[in-house]
């Protein structure tokens, strides 16, 4: 069973012009949108509205970043902090599918 897309969840984009980054949830709006930010393009003071169809919820959750967020007191390195595991991970894939390709 999928992980449930809550504030503090850590969430991958399916869909969009932002598809394949990772992203925070910082706030739920309704049943079907959700604002998340990735502290680098998508910064704290203009969020991405998302819909929650169009992201894959990850195992991984912080929810001192959404209590953060909640208080006014979130930061966008914090952000960056927290999901830099992710895009390493996904860079590191990616380069290993481009070196079995031309190999």
């Amino acid at each position: 069973m999928k992980p449930e897309i809550v504030p503090g969840r850590v969430v991958f984009s399916k869909k969009g012009r932002d598809k394949g980054r990772y992203f925070v949830v910082l706030l739920s709006l309704d049943a079907d949108f959700v604002m998340v930010s990735d502290g680098d393009t998508r910064k704290l003071d203009r969020m991405k509205k998302k819909r929650r169809k169009h992201l894959c919820p990850q195992p991984a959750e912080f929810p001192a970043i959404a209590a953060d967020y909640a208080a006014g007191t979130a930061q966008d390195a914090q952000i960056r902090k927290a999901l830099a595991p992710f895009k390493k991970g996904a860079q590191e894939s990616s380069l290993g599918r481009d070196q079995s390709v031309q190999g």
